[in-house]
Order: C-alpha cells, then sequence, then structure tokens
C-alpha cells in the first residue's frame, strides 16, 4: 500500500496499492506510480495525464497539483525520493557493493575486479556501461548508471542469485540525479577526471562536484575509497577523503600505497614493475595498452580494500582477459597487422589511447576516429589535433550523428587535422584503414567501442565496429 512506502499523511487521496514504479509514462501499468520529475529535456508533469490512462494509481511530485483523479505524493528533491522508494520496492543487494567512478576507465575497472573476485572465489558481478555480467551470464543495461528502478532491480537479482561481491560504474548524470542515493557503498574508487558531458555539465567543477558526491555523500565516512592521483582532480579528492577520516589508497605513478614504477610493452601484453606498501613486484599483463595499467591497479587496490590479499591479488592479474570495446583486438591482416577497436570519445581519451600502443607499434600507428553529435561540440577540433599530433596516419569518419548534420561534425574535427583523410561512411572508413596497413602497422578504431548501433536523426542502425573489421579482412581475403 501507498501508505507503507511514504510518511502517514504524506499523500493526498485514498490510500491505494503500489505494485510497480517508473518515471517513464509509457511503461507505467496498472498498481504503479509514476514519478513525475523534470529532465533536463522535458518535463514529467507533461506525461501525467498519459501516465494515468495507462493505469498509474499515484503520482510523485516536486509540489501539489490541483485537481488530481489519483493519489499524489510530494517531496521537496523527488529523484532521491524516488531512489529511496526504489530500494524498498526491490530490496537487497550483494554484501560488499563498490563504486567508481571517473571519465575514462570505470568499465575496465569494475569488469577487471569482477575477475580478481572471482579468483579469490568470491560470487561476483559487475554491472556498468557494458550490462551487467555475473555467474549466471550477461545482460545488457541501458545507461552507465541505470534508472534507480532498474538499478535496484539489478542489485535485488543479484543478491538473491547469490552474488557477494558487486561493483558498479557511477556517471555524473547518475550522481548527480540522485539515481545512487539509496545504495549501500561499502568502497569507492577514482579513475580520473578529463574533459567531457560538457553538453550536461556547465564546467569542469560542476562535473568534478557530481562525481566528488559519490565520497562525500553516498559512502560511510569510515569507507575505504582508492584514487588515482595522477591528476589535479585525483589528488584533490584524495584530500578531501582524508579530511573527512576516510581510509584513503593512493594508486597511480605517484601513488603512496600502489604505486607504477615501469611498464615494458610487449607484443602481446606487458611487464609492470609495481610498488605495493614498499615492497617491489613484477607482474605480467596479458593486455596491451599502458592505460589499461592504470584500470588494473585501480582493480587491485579496490580488491585489497574488500579482502582480497595481496598474493592472491597479484596472481589474478596474470590471468586477466580484456573487456568489450576497450582496446579490443577485433583480426589481423593476412600480413599480421592487428586491428584494435577501443571506445574513446574525448580529447584524453584519444592521447591516451595513442600513447598506449605506440609502443607496440613497430611500424605506422593509423586511427579511424569520429566525434558524436549533439554533444560538446568545443573537443572536435582538440580530437584532431591530438589525433594528428600521436598517429601516423588518421581517417575522419562519422560516429553517432544523432540530429545534426554529420558532414559539419568532420568538418570541426578536420580544423585540428587539415592533413586527415576524410571519409564520412564509417563502414567504408574502416575498410580504407585496413587497406593501407603493411605488415608491422597498428590500426585503432575510436569512439563506439562496444556498441552495436549508429544513431542516425531519431533511428539506431544496426552497426558493429568490431563485426565491420571481420567482413573487411574477409572481403581482403578474396581480393
Amino acid at each position: 500500500m501507498l501508505s507503507e512506502f511514504v510518511k502517514p499523511h504524506a499523500f493526498v487521496g485514498e490510500d491505494v496499492e503500489i505494485t510497480g514504479m517508473t518515471c517513464d509514462s509509457r511503461a507505467v501499468r496498472a498498481g504503479h506510480m509514476f514519478a513525475a520529475m523534470p529532465g533536463e529535456v522535458t518535463d514529467g508533469r507533461k506525461f501525467i495525464a498519459s501516465a494515468i490512462e495507462n493505469g498509474a494509481s499515484a503520482i510523485l511530485l516536486a509540489e501539489s497539483q490541483p485537481h488530481m483523479s489519483v493519489p499524489f505524493v510530494t517531496h521537496r528533491n523527488p529523484r532521491r525520493f524516488y531512489s529511496e522508494l526504489a530500494s524498498r520496492l526491490c530490496a537487497g543487494q550483494p554484501e560488499t557493493l563498490v563504486a567508481v567512478t571517473g571519465t575514462n576507465g570505470k568499465s575496465s575497472t569494475v569488469e577487471f575486479l569482477r575477475q580478481i573476485w572471482a579468483c579469490a572465489g568470491k560470487q561476483a558481478a559487475c554491472l556498468g556501461t557494458l550490462g551487467v555480467r555475473s555467474p549466471s551470464g550477461y545482460r545488457p543495461l541501458d545507461h552507465t548508471t541505470p534508472d534507480a528502478v532498474a538499478l535496484h532491480k539489478t542489485l535485488s537479482m543479484l543478491a538473491k542469485q547469490g552474488v557477494t561481491h558487486a561493483a558498479m560504474e557511477a556517471s555524473s548524470h547518475g550522481l548527480k540525479q540522485h539515481r545512487m542515493d539509496a545504495v549501500k557503498v561499502t568502497a569507492a574508487g577514482f579513475s580520473n577526471l578529463t574533459r567531457d558531458h560538457f553538453d550536461y555539465h556547465l564546467n569542469m567543477e560542476d562535473y568534478f562536484n557530481a562525481k566528488a558526491r559519490l565520497f562525500t555523500e553516498l559512502i560511510p565516512a569510515k569507507a575505504p575509497v582508492v584514487i588515482n592521483v595522477n591528476d589535479e582532480y585525483g589528488r584533490r579528492l584524495a584530500g578531501i577523503c582524508k579530511a573527512r577520516g576516510q581510509q584513503v589508497m593512493c594508486i597511480g605513478w605517484c601513488g603512496e600505497h600502489i604505486r607504477i614504477n615501469e611498464v615494458m610493452p610487449g607484443a602481446a601484453g606487458q611487464t609492470m614493475d609495481l610498488v605495493v606498501e614498499g615492497k617491489r613486484f613484477k607482474v605480467t599483463l596479458p593486455l596491451v595498452g599502458e592505460y589499461q595499467v592504470l584500470n588494473v591497479v585501480g582493480a587491485l587496490g579496490l580488491a585489497q580494500v574488500t579482502g582480497v590479499d595481496l598474493e592472491t591479488g597479484l596472481a589474478a592479474l596474470e590471468q586477466l582477459t580484456g573487456v568489450a570495446g576497450r582496446l579490443e583486438e577485433a583480426g589481423k591482416t593476412k600480413d599480421g597487422a592487428p586491428i584494435f577497436v577501443d571506445f574513446a570519445h574525448t580529447e584524453d581519451g584519444i592521447g591516451k589511447l595513442l600513447h598506449s600502443v605506440r609502443p607496440h607499434a613497430m611500424g605506422r600507428l593509423v586511427i579511424v576516429f569520429g566525434c558524436g553529435g549533439d554533444r560538446d561540440p568545443d573537443k572536435r577540433a582538440k580530437m584532431g589535433i591530438m589525433a594528428a599530433r600521436l598517429a601516423d596516419h588518421v581517417i575522419v569518419t562519422d560516429d553517432n550523428p544523432r540530429s545534426e548534420d554529420p558532414a559539419a561534425i568532420r568538418a570541426a574535427v578536420m580544423e585540428g587535422c587539415p592533413d586527415a583523410d576524410e571519409i564520412g561512411d564509417r563502414a567504408e572508413a574502416i575498410r580504407a584503414g585496413i587497406a593501407m596497413l603493411k605488415t608491422k602497422d597498428w590500426l585503432v578504431i575510436a569512439g563506439k567501442g562496444h556498441e552495436r548501433g549508429q544513431i542516425v536523426g531519431d533511428r539506431i542502425i544496426p552497426f558493429s565496429d568490431v563485426e565491420q573489421v571481420r567482413i573487411a579482412l574477409r572481403e581482403s581475403v578474396h581480393v
């Protein structure tokens, strides 16, 4: 009943049975509460009538509405209240829950942490951009940090499956919109902070504050946190957490607790020289790309603070498998030139990607990439500049143009790399990149990573970079 979820007299109207909750009027069913919350694009109050027509038994609002035909609940922060109600409607979560935030590396870090936990004998899962992966299998998710109801349904499901350890990505959108406010986080990690999502955040300070909520508001004051202190934001966050009394593990190239001393690239992996609590260890990592080292070290630190001993954690690192769309090897040409697919979609991401693979490429380094539409336009030329500076050959193509003119997006990117080839058709651009490879060259295709579709206008066209690579390689065999 509604009265079981909200305080007495906190709602207007008769007590009714609540069987579900959603903020999407199209998903409302009989017995549901509809959360009519203001959004970035549209106002949920516009869809109250539609929700009632679909059978909504009650409405959640920020302020009272006259002449409502069904009971309604008001709250000064409806998003936070929605999350609290979701946690009670879908009760239960794994006992150990780690949340990881930052601009880059979240997906890899939570997946590597899941693998380390599994090697340590834990019933482990992870969830985020790449979906939910647990001992029972895989299923997709709609968002990096899902809607609060979807999130708590997932956590409850994992707990019922016997999962004791779960790692999740915490996006800035999800944190700012209070989607995680009722999740019981037992430890947290921070990867880095670079310019991204400026179509949503006002500036870097707003972006940082959204990420910092995880550490300053959502986890207990004494909870352990693992922070990459390579950038100014990591060092600033570490200071905030220490002042709060948290157990802070600092990691990175200048980490106090786990320090990366040296990385030596190989043909199919790399050797890491790590200093952990003053002791030196050499670890053979079966993954290419220097930036993966930071993700791996972050996962190692989070495994330690959640009960995995160092010896077990280090051994697990040598068995790690890569993450879909994150420096994923999609194939090789008949001459042995490798082709990798990556999700890098910012200036910093492109820089880290190319810096990471450069030591492995004995020949030319070729990159195919584009920029998404309806997103921060200021980064386009900057990404072009970074690609031109660090790659030997650049092909500019389409990413997800969305509602924008693809040619205009490409033109903005080309301002930063005027000598690049421009091939709008992404499949054709991939074929062109593969066709120019010689024996010791490397090709990286950036921007879409694991994605299975290309957003053009209001349509999602089936498209996978990995699949396009494999098609092109098959075609080249028959040329």
